[in-house]
C-alpha cells in the first residue's frame, strides 16, 4: 500500500524534528561581545572580487537584505524533492514572521527561462549529474536580464554541492543558488541532515548577505551557520557518506540562535546596505529588544526543522 501525499509530508516533518539533539546542558553561554564581534566579522566587510571592477554607470553596490528577503524566489531544475519543499516552506514562513511579508515562490519546471522576469532569487535544484552546462546557461540568462556584464572568457565551475552567487548588475541585484538535493525518498539520517544543512546554509546566506567566517578553534562551540571549520574533503565523491559526514562537521547543521538574532537585526535596522558600521551601532542600541524577538522566534516549534539545537543559547 502506497502512503498518501499527506502521510509522506507528515513522516518527513516528524523525521526532521527528530534528528536534532536537545540543547546540551553544559553548552557555554555566549556573551553580548561574542555576538557583536561575530556580527562585525560576518557583515561589515568590503567586497573583494574581480566583479568589483564595474562600469561607473552601474548603481552602487548595496547589500540590502530587506530587498532580497521581500523579493521573489523562482525554483527550477529537477522537480523539488519533498525535503526541499519542506525546508523552503519553513524558511519562507520564518522570513514572513521576521520581515512581515511572505515571499512569492514560483515553481518553474526545468528551465530558468520559465521563471517570471527579473526575480530576485533563482534556485536551481539538481539531483543527479553535475549540471555544469546548465549552470553556465543560467548565468548567461541572468547576464542578459540584469546586465551584469560577466567576463566572456573563462569557465564558471560548480565548485561545491551547494553554492550561491550574488550579482550586482545595472538592473539591480540578483542571486543564483545551485543546490544538490536527494534523488530518492528513503533517506538515511545522515542524508537528511546533510541535504537539509546545505539548503538552509545557502538560503540564509543569500537573504542575509552574511560572509563565511573561518573558525580554526575546534574546542569552542559554533555560534553561527556562517562559521566554518576547515575540512579536507578533496577527492571524496559528493554523494559519499564520508563527504556528507565531513561537511556536517565543518559547521552547524542548521541555524543558530545568533543567526535568528541577525535576521531580526537586519530586518529591524532597515538599512539600505547592511555591510557597514551602522548595523553594529543599531544592534548595540537595540540589543535587548532584538533578544526578545529572537526568543519568541526560537520558541516557535514550527521552526525547529531549521535550527541546530546545539547552538540555541542566547546572551543574558
Amino acid at each position: 500500500m502506497r502512503p498518501t501525499g499527506m502521510a509522506i509530508w507528515g513522516l518527513i516533518i516528524a523525521l526532521l524534528m527528530s534528528v536534532s539533539p536537545g540543547v546540551a546542558d553544559d553548552a557555554p553561554q555566549p556573551t553580548r561581545d561574542d555576538y557583536l564581534r561575530l556580527a562585525q566579522t560576518g557583515w561589515v566587510f568590503e567586497l573583494s572580487s574581480s566583479r568589483k571592477r564595474r562600469s561607473p554607470a552601474f548603481p552602487p553596490i548595496r547589500f540590502n537584505s530587506g530587498e532580497v528577503a521581500k523579493g521573489e524566489i523562482c525554483l527550477f531544475g529537477a522537480p523539488p524533492h519533498a525535503l526541499s519543499r519542506q525546508i523552503i516552506g519553513v524558511f519562507n514562513d520564518l522570513l514572513r514572521d521576521i520581515y512581515d511579508r511572505r515571499l512569492a515562490v514560483t515553481f518553474a519546471g526545468r528551465d530558468i527561462s520559465n521563471c517570471p522576469s527579473r526575480q530576485r532569487v533563482y534556485v536551481r535544484l539538481y539531483d543527479d549529474r553535475l549540471p555544469t552546462a546548465l549552470y553556465r546557461a543560467d548565468l548567461v540568462q541572468l547576464d542578459h536580464d540584469f546586465d551584469i556584464r560577466l567576463p566572456s572568457h573563462g569557465a564558471q565551475p560548480v565548485a561545491t554541492p551547494a553554492q550561491v552567487n550574488v550579482f550586482f548588475g545595472a538592473v539591480g541585484p540578483v542571486a543564483h543558488l545551485l543546490v544538490n538535493q536527494p534523488d530518492h525518498r528513503d533517506l538515511t539520517r545522515l542524508e537528511r541532515d546533510y541535504f537539509t544543512s546545505i539548503l538552509i546554509e545557502e538560503l540564509f546566506q543569500v537573504v542575509s548577505f552574511g560572509r563565511d567566517v573561518a573558525k580554526f578553534d575546534a574546542e569552542t562551540p559554533f555560534l553561527s551557520k556562517l562559521q566554518e571549520r576547515p575540512v579536507n574533503l578533496r577527492l571524496l565523491p559528493w554523494q559519499s557518506e564520508s563527504f556528507m559526514a565531513g561537511l556536517l562537521k565543518s559547521n552547524p547543521s542548521g541555524l543558530c540562535a545568533f543567526d535568528v538574532f541577525m535576521l531580526h537585526s537586519l530586518a529591524a535596522a532597515n538599512l539600505e546596505t547592511v555591510n557597514s558600521d551602522e548595523l553594529i551601532v543599531f544592534i548595540k542600541a537595540h540589543f535587548d529588544e532584538l533578544l526578545d524577538r529572537s526568543v519568541r522566534t526560537l520558541d516557535n516549534p514550527a521552526y525547529r526543522p531549521l535550527l541546530d539545537q546545539r547552538c540555541l543559547a542566547l546572551p543574558r
